[in-house]
């Protein structure tokens, strides 16, 4: 009788390994038709290994991911939540999923409410925040998405699109400190794609903001401060608009844009550097201004320079590319700070 118990818990235990090594090979082959944007034919592959392991987490996931790729989003959500029912490793890749479907859905409150229940229910994941900035973002409500975007840099601070996320919140409500700090480290993350043209001009138009010829007047410039600003910050949106207005003179025109660009950023962040005490535990004064002040007091920062102009200034490219011993150096200073 044992022996007999003994065969058949062998048999059985052959009979998993073997169901679990097809439903391996059903997601491998899934996997590929996904990537190969062949999505029905994924689902139907995957759907084989369902058969097997109907309480798969990874496979209802996969499903799920290949629906949504799909924008069948209604059963996107439905393979979502079993993956949320199981309530196992995929748990945070099913809540994504799901909020992200609602949101292509048009139903960006309903999102909201799965990505605060994510964050509660899960360790809390740089994505669910980012997600959820977005979402507050697109309703205007900028104070939440802000909050949102910081807790996603704060879990991660490579996230270069929480960073995009952060300067546009503070473009839309006129920080015009703030903006430029968040979009410089963006480009230090992202210096080469569309996005960055998109962050440059907005850097650029902060640090230009405020200053206008007088037409009445000549040789003089008029300088109007930005009302947004917080006291603590109004001294570098101060120093912003005297640098520009001396851009504007004649001893500065023989000078490229990306030399004044470099020479106004040096002190900017500076001047930021020096006025910091630390005194507010946010963002801006535990996170941006000490990097950026650090990398001012290097030999680095021509060099950081550069690589955040080049997607608009060909010359900055050349120079990077004929100076691969900056770059080195850069590198080696970053890995040491």
């Amino acid at each position: 009788m044992k022996y007999f118990k003994l065969v058949i818990a062998l048999a059985f235990l052959t009979f998993q390994i073997c169901a679990q090594n097809n439903v391996n090979e059903f997601v491998k082959d899934g996997v590929a038709l996904h990537d190969n944007s062949e999505f029905e034919k994924a689902i139907d592959t995957y759907k084989k290994a369902l058969k097997l392991e109907p309480n798969s987490s990874l496979v209802n996931y996969e499903i799920a991911l290949s629906y949504f790729s799909k924008e069948d989003f209604k059963k996107s959500i439905k393979y979502s939540d079993k993956v949320i029912d199981i309530n196992d490793e995929f748990l945070l890749q099913a809540y994504l999923t799901k909020g992200s479907s609602l949101d292509m859905m048009n139903k960006t409150d309903e999102s909201i409410e799965v990505f605060e229940k994510a964050i509660e229910s899960t360790e809390g994941h740089f994505l669910l925040d980012y997600n959820l900035a977005l979402n507050y973002y697109k309703k205007n409500l900028y104070e939440k998405a802000q909050k949102n975007a910081i807790n996603a840099i704060q879990k991660n601070t490579n996230h270069a699109s929480s960073h995009l996320m952060l300067t546009n919140i503070n473009q839309q409500i006129g920080n015009r400190v703030e903006a430029i700090l968040s979009g410089l480290y963006f480009l230090f993350l992202e210096p080469t794609t569309d996005r960055s043209l998109q962050v440059l001009n907005i850097v650029h138009e902060n640090m230009k903001k405020g200053v206008s010829k007088d037409e009445e007047k000549e040789n003089t410039i008029n300088i109007l401060l930005d009302q947004n600003e917080s006291d603590r910050l109004s001294a570098a949106d101060l120093m912003l608009s005297l640098m520009e207005a001396s851009n504007s003179t004649e001893g500065n025109s023989d000078k490229s844009e990306t030399e004044k660009f470099i020479e106004s950023t040096k002190i900017f962040v500076s001047v930021l550097g020096e006025l910091n005490t630390n005194e507010h535990d946010d963002i801006w004064e535990t996170f941006y201004i000490p990097f950026f002040y650090k990398l001012s007091k290097s030999n680095n920062f021509v060099t950081y320079c550069k690589y955040i102009t080049q997607a608009e200034d060909p010359s900055s490219k050349l120079w990077l590319e004929s100076n691969p011993d900056k770059l080195d150096e850069f590198d080696n200073w970053l890995k040491d700070n």
